[in-house]
């Protein structure tokens, strides 16, 4: 579905082939009636090509993503061989100014695409941006961070049941790949569906940018452009991608403070421990364990933890935790690093001091 049209349009707006424009797309309305809009970068080459798009911050305190495309936009000059790039960096606008994941009426923007014109304040921005931005497209790629208060290690998630979207998964070129179609009303999901293939990246803390997610993610949008012969060059491929179909939570059995045992992107086999949880007294309370061999995908920053609550996510692979701790292990010997159990994008490790003092005793 690539552009066949020299008349490329965001709004009111058009966009000339081999021209860049910055487009204020209006969304929405002040108490004053004064407009609300989304700032939105459109990169035409000369040459037909597809167009895609590329979308953060549809929950207004997910910064990285915004982060991301703000370095594509700023970073070297995106110059396209062919096709259309769009880049939104603000997607929730009223999220954004407020640092609040959801919309003023407190509904979920990536619950309510393809949206409604006729609908609520959420349901009509969710409309306009389908309309205006999804529809035009041929692949997106939305960038998303964990929800507070929680860190997700860099995985790429998307239906990879669908053809277009599993080509489009491992042309990003993650590490860790999941399998999923989204929840109902999501934007990867409705846009999949109107015919869109589109992939989410989640990574890192919500209220943050992060230099070494920002690498992640520019790294991706770059080597998909590279993969559709947008721009020169072949994609930078990881040493190798596990994928995932299903995951499952360590959730706090007592409430107390936390201490970890893993970090991001460690894999841990089943049993192993996850965090000691401990009283404010520094008296053990219990360990919490994986119940399965997998891949920690997703932490709580917040140490202290009440009973029931979410602290661990980990994904189940598709293949065996020996043959993917076998490929790490010949990955970081070849990349001077000693440590041999840990996906390599982050690299970051618990102490020994901690290990030592949270590995004595009874369980």
């Amino acid at each position: 579905m690539a552009v066949k049209s020299k008349r490329f349009n965001i709004g009111t707006t058009y966009i000339r082939p081999g021209e860049t424009k910055d487009v204020y797309l209006k969304i929405s309305e002040y108490f004053t009636g004064d407009p609300i809009s989304l700032p939105i970068r459109v990169i035409r080459a000369r040459r037909r090509g597809p167009c895609i798009f590329v979308s953060a911050t549809v929950h207004g305190d997910e910064l990285n993503g915004m982060g991301i495309v703000h370095d594509l936009m700023f970073g070297p000059t995106i110059r396209l061989q062919k096709g259309t790039l769009i880049l939104a960096p603000v997607i929730n606008i009223f999220g954004f100014e407020s640092q609040d994941r959801y919309m003023p009426d407190r509904r979920d923007l990536n619950r309510f695409f393809p949206g409604s014109k006729t609908g609520n304040l959420t349901s009509r921005v969710a409309n306009l941006i389908f309309n205006e931005i999804i529809k035009k497209s041929d692949y997106g790629i939305e960038l998303h961070t964990a929800a507070q208060p929680r860190a997700n290690f860099p995985n790429v998630r998307g239906d990879m049941k669908k053809p277009d979207v599993r080509k489009l998964a491992t042309a990003f070129g993650a590490e860790l790949i999941l399998d999923g179609r989204g929840p109902d009303g999501s934007l990867r999901r409705e846009a999949t569906k109107a015919g869109c293939p589109t992939i989410i990246l989640e990574a890192g803390e919500p209220l943050k940018i992060q230099e070494e997610i920002m690498q992640v993610g520019v790294r991706g949008v770059l080597n998909v452009l590279k993969y559709f012969d947008m721009l020169p060059g072949e994609p930078e491929k990881p040493m190798f991608q596990v994928r995932a179909s299903r995951s499952t939570w360590v959730r706090a059995e007592v409430g107390g403070i936390l201490r970890y045992h893993v970090s991001l992107g460690e894999s841990v086999a089943a049993g192993q421990r996850i965090a000691t949880n401990s009283s404010v007294f520094g008296e053990k309370q219990n360990v919490l364990r994986s119940p399965v061999d997998g891949i920690v995908l997703s932490l709580k920053t917040l140490p202290m933890v009440k009973p029931g609550e979410p602290i661990c996510h980990i994904a189940i692979p598709s293949r065996s935790l020996t043959s993917i701790r076998k490929k790490i292990t010949q990955h970081r010997r070849k990349n001077n690093n000693e440590r041999g159990d840990q996906l390599s994008i982050l690299n970051v490790s618990r102490s020994e001091r901690e290990a030592e003092y949270y590995d004595r005793g009874e369980d």
